[in-house]
């Protein structure tokens, strides 16, 4: 059986936003989306990146858009959604996937600022994106939203605070938004990843092969997920096979959490 990313009637006549479009995870389920037979809009902030995303996914025959924006401005999320209402005529289902990492550092020694902006982007980004989406999504009557969180929404790790305390709360904004909007056949969900073979992982792991190793023992299939494994879970959610689902953290772990 073929999943569900590879059907490209699946999503036909959808319209999808996606939020950090621009790489990683949010770059692989803009691409999963698109190959579904939707229409997808995603929001990042480096330009040139976006467009040149948008011309290879368009050299395929794909519908894709790219909107320069930051999702800790609420003019900018503003502008993403309507300008989705206006070219499109609806909205369908949104993927809050902006994400910044924390650098490891111990908790007391953690600038404010640095906390702060890991929030902003996390937490501040997920509220202002769903605030909007929710809006117009149910003028559409009714589809999905998909949170990507993080098995640190849901456990702890040293050196990580304000990451683990911006996933967690990633994660409550997101059961709270299912249960204000079942009744308006929009559901809320999302997907707590544990390592992935990103841009962002390299990073919290200092372009080290040493912790990258390390980090991939923590799961007990030995190995982190590629991008394209957790834009399937969302393509899941997101799908009529997931209907009866809201107000669930869909884990793509491989068993970290279950340790």
């Amino acid at each position: 059986m073929n999943p569900p990313g590879t059907n490209p009637y699946l999503f036909s006549g959808k319209v999808v936003l996606i939020t950090g479009g621009t790489s990683g995870i949010g770059q692989a389920t803009v691409a999963a989306f698109a190959r579904a037979g939707a229409l997808v809009s995603y929001l990042g902030r480096r330009t040139d990146l976006g467009e040149e995303q948008a011309k290879e996914l368009r050299g395929e025959g794909l519908r894709v858009e790219f909107v320069q924006g930051d999702v800790t401005v609420e003019a900018d999320v503003k502008r993403f959604v309507t300008q989705a209402v206006e070219r499109h005529g609806r909205v369908d289902i949104a993927v809050n996937n902006a994400g910044l990492e924390a650098d490891p550092h111990w908790l007391v020694e953690t600038k404010l600022e640095d906390f702060q902006k890991v929030m902003d982007v996390n937490v501040t980004g997920t509220f202002l994106s769903m605030k909007h989406e929710i809006s117009a999504i149910r003028a559409s009557g009714g589809g999905a939203i998909v949170n990507i969180a993080s098995v640190l929404g849901q456990v702890a790790m040293p050196q990580l605070a304000p990451f683990v305390a911006a996933k967690h709360a990633v994660i409550g904004l997101t059961k709270t938004a299912a249960l204000e909007q079942a009744h308006h056949n929009i559901r809320v969900n999302a997907v707590a990843p544990g390592a992935v073979d990103t841009g962002m992982l390299w990073r919290t792991v200092h372009e080290s092969q040493e912790n990258f190793k390390k980090i991939s023992s923590l799961h007990p299939l030995g190995r982190v997920a590629t991008a394209d494994e957790v834009a399937s879970a969302v393509i899941w959610l997101c799908s009529e096979s997931a209907s009866f689902v809201t107000g669930h953290v869909l884990n793509a772990d491989g068993g970290y959490t279950a340790q």
